[in-house]
């Protein structure tokens, strides 16, 4: 029994130690092929010497996800989405408990492939639960692909559902992105009250949201309300739009996320 316990100890030790160094392989690689090397060119204006470095540290080792995942983003930044997919399916491949989620969210606000997106994302709730990805969880994602393909009862119920765990858990602070998408799968349903209300609870949190001060007066007009105070509140959504205030995630810099009001000169 001694000599079995012996021997399985060695084995795990074996397998063990080549985990942790097969991991500081791989971040020496993305050391001296990332950091030390694509790192310091900038993928705007030297893409192919960007993509240069990172082929070198792929020949050495073609199983670093991360490396793929650097190879991809770049493109998405740039809008060439079919170009860069395959490359982010190769860092899913290696790594998928970190890549998937990722692959995800880039289809649902990159590259619009909201029925890919939605697959991706129920792979992922059903290996990892419904975690989160880039602030808001996998099922919000979803929700914003139903919302693009016109099934709003189920975006309703996911969006709901995501508002109310926020504000039972607390494992965050009330998200006025989370409201803006909430009221507007209401507004979706002519549901005019409730989404006028969910409208006011994320203008509480960010005054100056020009996205929800839009749809809160399309609301109004729907409810018949004085013409003349719809405007006015479209201008002010207008003048909070010209100053930056819009819809604050963070990768509004590369996109335009669902439902976000661009105004016209």
């Amino acid at each position: 029994m001694k000599k079995i316990t012996l021997l399985f100890s060695f084995f795990f030790t074996i397998f063990l130690f080549g985990q942790v160094s097969t991991n500081k392989a791989h971040d020496a690689i993305v050391k001296e092929f990332l950091t030390n090397c694509a790192e310091k060119h900038n993928y705007i204006i030297e893409m192919s010497e960007w993509q240069a470095c990172l082929d070198q540290g792929l020949q050495k080792d073609s199983t670093v996800a991360y490396l793929w995942q650097q190879k991809a983003m770049p493109y998405f930044k740039c809008k060439k989405y079919e170009v860069g997919m395959p490359f982010l399916d190769k860092a899913v491949l290696y790594d998928k408990a970190r890549w998937l989620p990722y692959r995800a969210f880039m289809k649902c606000i990159f590259s619009h492939n909201y029925k890919d997106a939605i697959v991706d994302f129920d792979e992922a709730i059903k290996l990892y639960g419904n975690s989160y990805v880039m602030d808001h969880s996998f099922n919000f994602y979803k929700a914003l692909c139903y919302l693009q393909l016109n099934e709003y009862e189920k975006a309703e119920k996911l969006l709901d559902d995501y508002v109310n765990d926020i504000y039972k858990n607390r494992q965050q602070l009330e998200h006025p992105t989370a409201y803006f998408y909430q009221g507007i799968a209401k507004y979706e349903l002519k549901k005019w009250d409730e989404a006028i209300a969910i409208f006011d609870k994320a203008l509480k949190i960010y005054p100056e949201f020009s996205d929800a001060k839009y749809y809160k007066a399309v609301c109004w007009l729907k409810q018949g309300k004085p013409r003349e105070e719809a405007i006015a509140l479209v201008e002010i959504a207008r003048a909070d739009a010209a100053k930056g205030f819009s819809i604050n995630e963070d990768n509004t810099v590369y996109e335009t996320y669902p439902y976000q009001k661009k105004f016209g000169k």
